[in-house]
This record gives C-alpha cells, structure tokens and sequence, in this order.
C-alpha cells in the first residue's frame, strides 16, 4: 500500500459496505481517472512539474506566490504530491499510463535537486533559475544550494521517489541514484543528538554540537534578534522531524527488500538507526517540569529560541502534540518503550494549560506558562485582540485522542504491535461510493475540475474567478483510486 502524504491525501470515508456490482460505476470512475491524469500530464505539467494553483484557462499560475511557466513546486499539494497520486491511480487500475505519468513527473523533480542532496520549494528550468540555483543537472555552481525540510518538502519529494521505485521494480537507475543521493545527504546532515534543522547545505562538525538535555535559559530576548540563521537549529516546527522520522521508517520498509540490492538494503538498515536516534532527539528536547513538552526550535545548547519574528523562544502547545503523535508512531515501530514515557506527562501538561475555549496558545512564555501572543505590528504581548491572520497563534486540542492511541498502543503486545503498522484493506461504503458520484459529476468533457475561487496570490484578486486546484486534483484522484480498489470483484 502506498504511503500517501501524512494528513494531506488520505481518504477516510466511513460507512456502511456496499457491494461492488451494485455501484455500476467502475467502468465510469476509470474513465474519469484517466481524463483528469491526461489533462494534467498534457496541459498542466510544465516538464513533468506542478505547481499548486492555475487559472481555468491556464494563463495564470502560484505555488506559494504567483508562479511562472517554467516553475513548478516541490512542497505539497506540488510535484511530489502529483507523483503520489499518479502511483495511487497506478496501483488501482495496472494501466501502464498512470505509472508512466509517474516516472515523468520523478523526472521533473530530479532535475530540481540540489547539489546538498534535497530539494529547496520551488523547481524553476529557466535560464534565471538555473542562474540562481545549486541544481546537480545543469544549475549554478554558485547558485543557492540549502535543502529544506520545512513543510515536508524534501521529504515528500523521497517519499514519492522511494514508492515509484519500488514499483519500477528497482530498475530505473535515474530515479534510484537521485534516491542514493539524496538519503546519504540526509543521513550525513542529522545532528549528533539525533536532531534535523530546517535547512542543511552539509554535514555538522560533531564537535561542535554536544549531546544534552533541553533546559531553560537563564534569560532570553523579549525582542525579536533578527533570523540568526534559525533553519540551521534543531526543530519540530511544521512537524518537520516527524515526516522525516516517517521517511526514514518508509526507506527501511521498501530497501529492506532483497531485490532493492546490497547498497540499498544497508541504507534500509541506517534509516532505520537515524530514526531511532531522531526519538531520541524528542526524549533529548522535552522540557523540566513544570512544562515538560517541547519547543518550536532550540539553539545549539538545547534552548528554546527565537526563528521567526512571530516564533519566540516558547513552550508550544501546537507542535507537541505532533511531537506526541511521533513517539506513538516510534513505539509503533520499534516497541521501545522509552518512546511512551514522557506521554503521559506531557498530555497531562497540556491539558492543565488549555485557554478558557477549550484550544491551545501555540506559545506558552518559559516558566510564567502564561500565553504569547503578537501584535498585528509583531510586538511580543500576552493579549490575543490583535494577533496577526497568517498565522496560527491559537490551535486545538487533540490530546484526548492522542490519550487513547497511547491506551490502545501500551496494552499491545508485541506481536499486536507488528500488526497494528500494517495498513487496512480498502472498503467500499457508501459514503466512498457517493464521494466518487460527486467527482464524476463536476468533471468537464476535457478531464478538468474546475472550482470557484481566487488566484490567492494574484493582484488585485478576483473572487469570482475559476480555478484548477491541484490539491483537489490529488485528492480525486485518491478517491477515484481507493474506489477502484474496494471495488475489485
């Protein structure tokens, strides 16, 4: 089964089965796929890359800003995010086209990598982009050359890259050498304390990076010091360490495979390692009592600190709770029991701190606990009458169902926790089988799904407008897909 973006493209559509020769839909819902693949493959993909957003007739594009022809986008619902989806229709249907559509889009991605090993936002074949990039195949030399993994950018980019190879049988010697590549970049860039930062260009000096154990300081900037280079720091913000962590378990699934070659096992066997160490990253970075959950970022002597202007040195109550869906995903994987033990402590932390509605602060000052908030002028301030709009400085509570997980995962055995990875067959129900009605029916005769909406990055913009959403695309495509499946007689 295809691991598709954590939170992003998985459809969970509940309700009671129905049976597949009562839906009489499977020749239509095939059809519909492969107008919508072929429409993106031929009109949208600039050199097998996509972007996030285009006008209906094409003339206008954005990824996270107003895009060019050339440009495509590598953070998702982008490039990655297609090539997913295109793997999800490939898998459904054994039409060759699909897994062909794939490889195209492997390829467009290929060529935006860096020569640090990941992916940076933003692919641009340009002459100006080739100038103004580090890209292996044809960029400067000179060009800007840091990977990231914020907003699970270079990591859905191996994600997708390691699925197709496998389902290229491990034969498509492009697509497994940028695979290489990139996982010893990343293998190379960990932290000795088993951490990841934003950014990476190239391996830290262990020297200079000792192993210890996350503290308060003594005092700390109420002003914001400027960037400091913060995506060099270890971090959890935007669940970064997480989708690495998921990555790297990924990589152990698939290399682990006697087919995948002796280089590419040991690399399965590494991964494996690196994860482990970036759980104990997490142990590492919990805070004492009386706050014992994690920051958004920590300097190098284990910290809390500022990043950006509007991200203070903080206890947050948004990224830990990602931090605890992490260490039930590692005690998932590995049964070590170390990865539960801070849980309890820190739900119960978290729970004494809700806001009077019941949500979170994303920050909690060090010690006082009270909630931090901006001005709409990025003044640091405990009121929340004048926050910003582009940032969440209030999320909610999920504590409760992470509470359960953590329940449900402590009373396994062993042998129930090796089961409990394993992914659930597709069902076909009702609701799956409505979902796919819908989608028929909103496609056009050229294979599109036309919406309403703006351009959100183009000036001035028009509400009235039509779009092509390709996060509305990928997640048709998994429906149609899923449909497919549960539906095979």
């Amino acid at each position: 089964m295809l691991k598709l973006l954590p939170g992003l493209l998985i459809v969970v559509l509940a309700g009671p089965p129905v049976q597949a020769a009562e839906t009489g839909m499977r020749d239509d819902a095939a059809k519909a796929l492969r107008r919508g693949v072929e429409f993106f493959r031929n009109e949208v993909a600039h050199e097998g890359t996509y972007l996030w957003q285009y006008s209906a007739d094409l003339s206008k594009r954005e990824g996270e800003g107003v895009a060019t022809e050339t440009q495509g986008w590598v953070q998702p619902p982008g490039t990655p995010a297609v090539g997913l989806a295109l793997l999800a229709a490939w898998e459904a249907t054994g039409d060759p086209f699909h897994l062909d559509a794939a490889r195209e889009t492997a390829y467009g991605l290929i060529q935006g990598q860096l020569r640090s090993g990941g992916w940076t936002y933003v692919i641009d074949t340009s002459p100006t982009g080739r100038e103004r990039y580090a890209y292996r195949r044809g960029g400067s030399e000179q060009g800007r050359n840091i990977s990231t993994l914020d907003d699970d950018t270079t990591q859905s980019a191996l994600r997708f890259l390691v699925q197709l190879d496998r389902e290229l049988k491990f034969a498509d010697n492009q697509v497994r050498e940028s695979v290489r590549y990139a996982l010893e970049a990343l293998l190379s860039v960990q932290y000795p304390n088993g951490a990841w930062s934003q950014g990476f260009e190239g391996p830290p000096d262990p020297g200079r990076f000792p192993v210890t154990k996350a503290s308060h300081p003594e005092r700390w900037p109420w002003k914001w010091p400027g960037s400091q280079q913060y995506w060099f720091r270890y971090t959890f913000n935007d669940n970064s360490l997480a989708d690495a962590i998921e990555l790297m378990f990924l990589v152990e699934e698939v290399y682990s495979d006697p087919r995948a070659g002796a280089p590419f096992n040991e690399l399965a066997e590494r991964c494996r390692t690196a994860a482990e160490k970036a759980g104990g990253f997490i142990l590492l970075a919990q805070l004492p009592e009386p706050q014992p959950a994690w920051a958004q970022q920590y300097d190098f002597d284990m910290h809390p600190s500022w990043a950006r202007k509007f991200e203070p040195p903080a206890v947050t109550g948004g990224e830990s709770q990602g931090v605890l869906r992490t260490l039930l995903m590692l005690y998932r994987m590995t049964a070590d029991r170390r990865f539960l033990e801070p849980v309890p402590r820190a739900i119960e932390y978290l729970q004494r701190s809700r806001l009077p509605d019941g949500r979170f602060a994303r920050f909690y000052e060090l010690e006082t606990n009270r909630p931090l908030y901006f001005t709409k002028d990025y003044e640091l301030t405990y009121d929340d009458s004048d926050v910003p709009t582009h940032y969440s400085f209030k999320v909610g509570d999920q504590t409760e169902s992470i509470l359960k997980e953590y329940r449900r995962l402590e009373g396994l055995s062993r042998e129930e926790l090796g089961r409990a990875r394993g992914d659930d067959p597709s069902k076909l129900t009702a609701a799956l089988t409505e979902a796919v009605g819908r989608i028929i029916a909103t496609q056009d005769d050229r294979g599109r799904w036309v919406e309403d909406g703006p351009m959100r990055y183009h000036r001035p913009k028009d509400s009235a407008g039509q779009v092509i959403n390709v996060g509305t695309f990928n997640r048709h495509v998994v429906t149609l897909s899923e449909f497919l499946r549960a539906s095979r007689p």
